[in-house]
């Protein structure tokens, strides 16, 4: 059986994750949009946790705040074709969320491959397997063998974002 792989547990400095790479605040102001976030490291109902918060709002075209993350330095890909999910702990303010996947195939800042889970106030498993990741705005399958990054990301509609995650990992 293959050995989960964690891509953050928090063990490292903030924003370091386990990958080696750091993660970075991405929202819509880089299209102009007027959404505001934060992404901070701090303990959140007893857990230490990478926190997304922001203000989602829909103005000029906008709609979204994101934390990035590359899985490998430099860019570089991962293969994560031995692995059948992405599996979350998280807790949040009961809102509906994204994890959005970037892969060689991703040429435009507007694709992506994503799939949607609740982060309830009370810390929660989320599995994500790679079979609910759908397309968005691209027509090529998930290719797990050039997966590049991950966001964790507040999208669609005018809302409160507050995300807390406390580790990530890819399980078989």
């Amino acid at each position: 059986m293959t050995e989960p792989h964690i891509i953050d547990d928090l063990a490292l400095p903030h924003p370091r994750a386990a990958t080696g790479t750091d993660w970075q605040l991405v929202s819509d102001r880089v299209m102009g949009g007027v959404s505001s976030g934060g992404l901070s490291r701090e303990v959140v109902s007893g857990h230490p946790a990478l926190r997304l918060q922001g203000d989602v709002r829909l103005d000029n075209d906008g709609g979204f705040v994101q934390a990035a993350l590359d899985l490998a330095p430099d860019g570089a890909a991962l293969d994560a074709r031995p692995w059948r999910a992405i599996a979350l702990d998280v807790a949040g303010n009961g809102q509906s969320y994204n994890l959005h996947l970037r892969t060689a195939d991703v040429t435009r800042p507007w694709q992506s491959y994503r799939a949607t889970f609740t982060a309830h106030p009370d810390w929660s498993l989320v599995e994500l397997p790679f079979t609910r990741f759908a397309p968005h705005r691209l027509d090529a399958p998930l290719d797990l063998s050039t997966l590049r990054r991950i966001g964790l990301v507040a999208i669609g509609r005018a809302f409160r974002a507050d995300l807390a995650v406390a580790r990530i990992a890819l399980i078989a």
